[in-house]
């Protein structure tokens, strides 16, 4: 009997801890995932974490996002002290209004930190990442953009919030320069702010593994408006 009764609590509670993760769709502009902490942490106004995935993982089967990235680390066991979002672009790159919209809909469904907001994106992603903080950087805390690319002209915002752009030098799919030339125009403004890491002899996928490391949510979360933490 008290083995059938662990069995049941055990299933009860990994029900309850899947349940947290939730699909939404129709109420912004991206279908997401929406990942819950537990309550001590939800009731008292928490960060919001943003993860943008690369194109591989576009699409409108939503869990295709669950393959790799801030969800599939969740999936395996990592607990994150943030509400967790994660949309879908069914196709061509992300959008930074669609981003925005997503990121207005939870903070008017929960109580959140809205001096804590950060986003993490690689590839596609990382290009996502880097154009939504530099069109909309006064709703941003910090981003990580890993092996995408930016736009020059965005450089005046995304100089003033704490970015860590990382990119491999073996990088045959989106070529390191990518990342280099937003850089330049970073540092040429607020050198300060930016943190560049190069990663020897990794090549496009290699970055993945990022997500899996703990610098990532500590850098990120040690982060606060307008004052850059170093790794």
């Amino acid at each position: 009997m008290k083995i059938l009764l662990g069995i049941i609590a055990f299933s009860f509670l990994s029900l309850s801890a899947s349940a947290q993760l939730s699909a939404v769709k129709g109420k912004a502009d991206y279908p997401f995932w929406i990942h819950l902490p537990a309550d001590s942490i939800l009731n008292a106004n928490p960060p919001i974490l943003i993860f943008l995935h690369g194109k591989s993982l576009s699409g409108t089967d939503l869990n295709r996002v669950r393959k790799y990235g801030v969800i599939h680390e969740m999936d395996k066991g990592r607990k994150i002290p943030a509400i967790v979002v994660a949309p879908q672009v069914a196709s061509g790159s992300w959008d930074p209004d669609k981003i925005l919209s997503v990121l207005n809909y939870v903070q008017k469904t929960y109580k959140t930190d809205s001096s804590r907001v950060y986003v993490v994106g690689m590839s596609l992603g990382g290009y996502g990442t880097l154009h939504f903080a530099g069109k909309y950087a006064e709703r941003i805390t910090a981003a990580v953009a890993l092996c995408g690319g930016g736009n020059p002209k965005d450089a005046p915002k995304l100089a003033t919030i704490p970015l860590w752009i990382q990119h491999g030098n073996k990088d045959y799919a989106v070529p390191i320069s990518e990342s280099e030339k937003v850089v330049k125009a970073i540092n040429a403004l607020n050198p300060l702010n930016l943190i560049f890491t190069v990663h020897d002899g990794a090549n496009h996928g290699d970055l993945e593994r990022v997500f899996r490391t703990d610098a990532l949510y500590d850098w990120l979360f040690s982060q606060q408006k307008n004052k850059v933490v170093k790794p």
